[in-house]
């Protein structure tokens, strides 16, 4: 959530701020605002809502400069509005945050108490005030800023322009993430190398504590402790062009057709289809012959795809798996040790409350690992082994892509794992390669469905409420269905064990409750039929999503049809994700919503 950018350039930056800002609108944002140097003196625009309306302030009253800062808000302190819109501008100092300084209310009683004008409802506004008060004393830029950042609590990444400073900039980080690019003749700040991806792709990422100075020239960086310290540089292989939809109307359609290519990749790291092997990198650092246990914890779509890893390590490997949300992980004291192996899962890799549970983890002696989108991220950074998915950037905030691709190397984690604990043989092992091996293959026959399900969309649209059913590994995708449809079209859903049906939700069914099935035809396919036909009973809208089988064996009860490929039980919740992602979508475009970025949703939340 929040985007920040910075530029030293060598032209104006305003128009530049406002392009890379753009590519981190999949964050998630109600306001934004650019500040510059212009003349030596601080410049700046903003405006609440989507960049159209800062570009229209700027083109009414633009601003030179070629030194700028830039920021997406998320609004957390104080409602989106001008007003509490970044960047903050005090006295000779802006500023653009993002993160939580929760101590701010302290903070601000004593800068009034100093006669300090407070201006806005937001944390941020006191950081200004703060470092305003260490330049009026005296103090340079360099330590004013090193003077007040022992004093902030919480989460923070930070970037400073100065005024009279052409060629200074000073960022810095603490809980969230910060980049460093460094061009010719110029240096930048950014949320993510997405943000720089135009500019250059020579990045530097803070570690947790650092504080950078930036020139054209080049940069020092500091940690906690205000000593120099050397960060490696690293080449990003994220492109400016991935920013581009294509042929698609939204960036969520372009990333479901992904899918069958990027789950391609992520296999390719993790499984040898010609030897019928499992091969996976950094495997040898967790004993899974030894553990007693494997803890999964993620947030959001993440924990569904863990919810769905369970079934595979409790089947193929006989591990017990404890799953939790991190937000909870990290508060309830959960009994840890080294006999355990504690698996996290994040697109982003800077998921606040999943490093927390990870740190957790670890200092309670477990191995710990990470299934990320992001190498370069701090979850990543900070995992004894980390597990990368080849999703690519995934620009819409409702998971789609980075989804299927985290339940493909959690497949593959199984599978080897139940080898190295001697569940599966060899032959086993090699038949669930074959199967793993194939899911690009059906997924692309699943995206084939897409033209059948818009009708369906269609009526769900009409619906206040939905219902999504489902057993075993199909139970988690009810959950995730239900999830991708509030999170999409704003209509209230709730996923349910299908068995679960008569212990309370059947008390909602009436001709109004659409209810959608995911029953492919399996051993627990007749199961899940019975549930069916209670529904049909009570006069509930049946969305079946099921294969032929499935559907020729349900031709006595009154249903919509999503017929899926025959698809090994295995893999089955991978392909059936796909329809899953093409409903909720289909039902959002009808309905008019913004798909790529809902209300009050962020992509990256890296604040709790």
């Amino acid at each position: 959530m929040c985007g920040i950018v910075g530029i030293l350039g060598l032209g104006d930056v305003a128009p530049r701020l406002v392009d890379a800002l753009k590519r981190l609108e999949y964050r998630g944002y109600d306001s934004a605002g650019v500040a510059t140097l212009e003349n030596g003196k601080l410049a700046r625009r903003r405006a609440e809502g989507k960049l159209r309306n800062l570009e229209a302030a700027l083109e009414k009253t633009p601003i030179g400069g070629t030194s700028g800062i830039g920021h997406t808000r998320w609004a957390t302190h104080g409602g989106p509005s001008v007003m509490n819109a970044h960047p903050h501008l005090t006295g000779h100092v802006a500023v653009v945050h993002n993160g939580i300084i929760e101590n701010y209310l302290a903070l601000r009683d004593e800068i009034k108490a100093a006669g300090a004008d407070i201006l806005t409802e937001t944390d941020t506004e006191v950081v200004a005030h703060l470092v305003n008060e260490q330049l009026a004393s005296g103090l340079a830029p360099q330590e004013a800023v090193a003077a007040i950042l022992p004093r902030l609590n919480g989460a923070f990444a930070l970037a400073f322009l100065f005024d009279g400073a052409e060629d200074l900039m000073i960022g810095a980080r603490k809980g969230s993430p910060l980049a460093i690019g460094h061009g010719d003749g110029e240096l930048y700040f950014g949320s993510d190398a997405i943000a720089l991806s135009p500019f250059t792709d020579r990045i530097t990422y803070l570690e947790e504590g650092d504080w950078a100075v930036a020139t054209r020239a080049g940069v020092t960086i500091y940690n906690e402790s205000n000593e120099e310290v050397c960060r490696p540089e690293s080449k990003s292989s994220v492109t400016s062009s991935l920013m581009d939809k294509g042929n698609y109307r939204h960036f969520m359609a372009k990333e479901m057709h992904e899918q069958p290519e990027v789950i391609g990749h992520t296999l390719s790291r993790y499984i040898n289809p010609s030897a019928r092997k499992a091969a996976i990198e950094g495997i040898d650092l967790v004993d899974f012959a030894g553990i007693q246990r494997i803890i999964l914890s993620a947030c959001g779509t993440g924990y569904l795809a863990a919810l769905i890893g369970k079934y595979w390590f409790e089947k193929y490997a006989r591990l017990p798996v404890e799953i939790d949300f991190a937000s909870e992980l990290r508060y309830r004291e959960a009994p840890v040790s080294d006999k355990d192996f504690a698996l996290f899962i994040s697109q982003s890799g800077e998921t606040a409350d999943t490093l927390a549970a990870l740190r957790y983890c670890k200092q309670e002696g477990a191995r710990v690992g990470s299934i990320v989108n992001v190498p370069e991220s701090t979850i990543a950074r900070e995992s004894d082994v980390f597990f990368q998915t080849m999703a690519g950037p995934e620009i819409c905030v409702a998971s789609t892509k980075a989804f299927t691709c985290q339940l493909a190397v959690l497949a593959a984690l199984a599978v080897q794992a139940g080898r190295l604990r001697g569940v599966l043989n060899e032959e086993q092992e090699g038949a669930l390669i074959d199967t793993l091996a194939s899911v690009p293959g059906y997924a692309v026959q699943a995206l084939k469905c897409e033209s059948a399900i818009e009708p369906l969309a269609h009526k769900l649209s009409r619906a206040t409420s939905a219902l999504y059913l489902g057993r075993n590994t199909n139970f988690p995708l009810a959950l995730e269905g239900a999830l991708k449809l509030k999170e999409l079209s704003y209509i209230h859903a709730e996923g349910y064990a299908a068995g679960e049906l008569k212990h309370g939700p059947i008390a909602l069914i009436d001709e109004t409750m659409p209810v959608v099935v995911l029953a492919p035809y399996d051993g627990i396919f007749e199961k899940t039929v019975s549930n069916m036909q209670e529904v049909a009973a009570r006069g509930g809208k049946i969305i079946l999503i099921t294969d032929q089988k499935g559907a020729d064996a349900s031709v006595d009860t009154e249903k919509d049809l999503i017929v899926l490929p025959d698809v090994p039980d295995f893999i089955a919740p991978i392909i059936y994700a796909i329809p899953v992602q093409l409903l909720a979508y289909h039902t959002a475009v009808f309905m008019g919503t913004d798909v790529d970025q809902p209300r009050n949703l962020a992509k990256s939340v890296t604040v709790e």
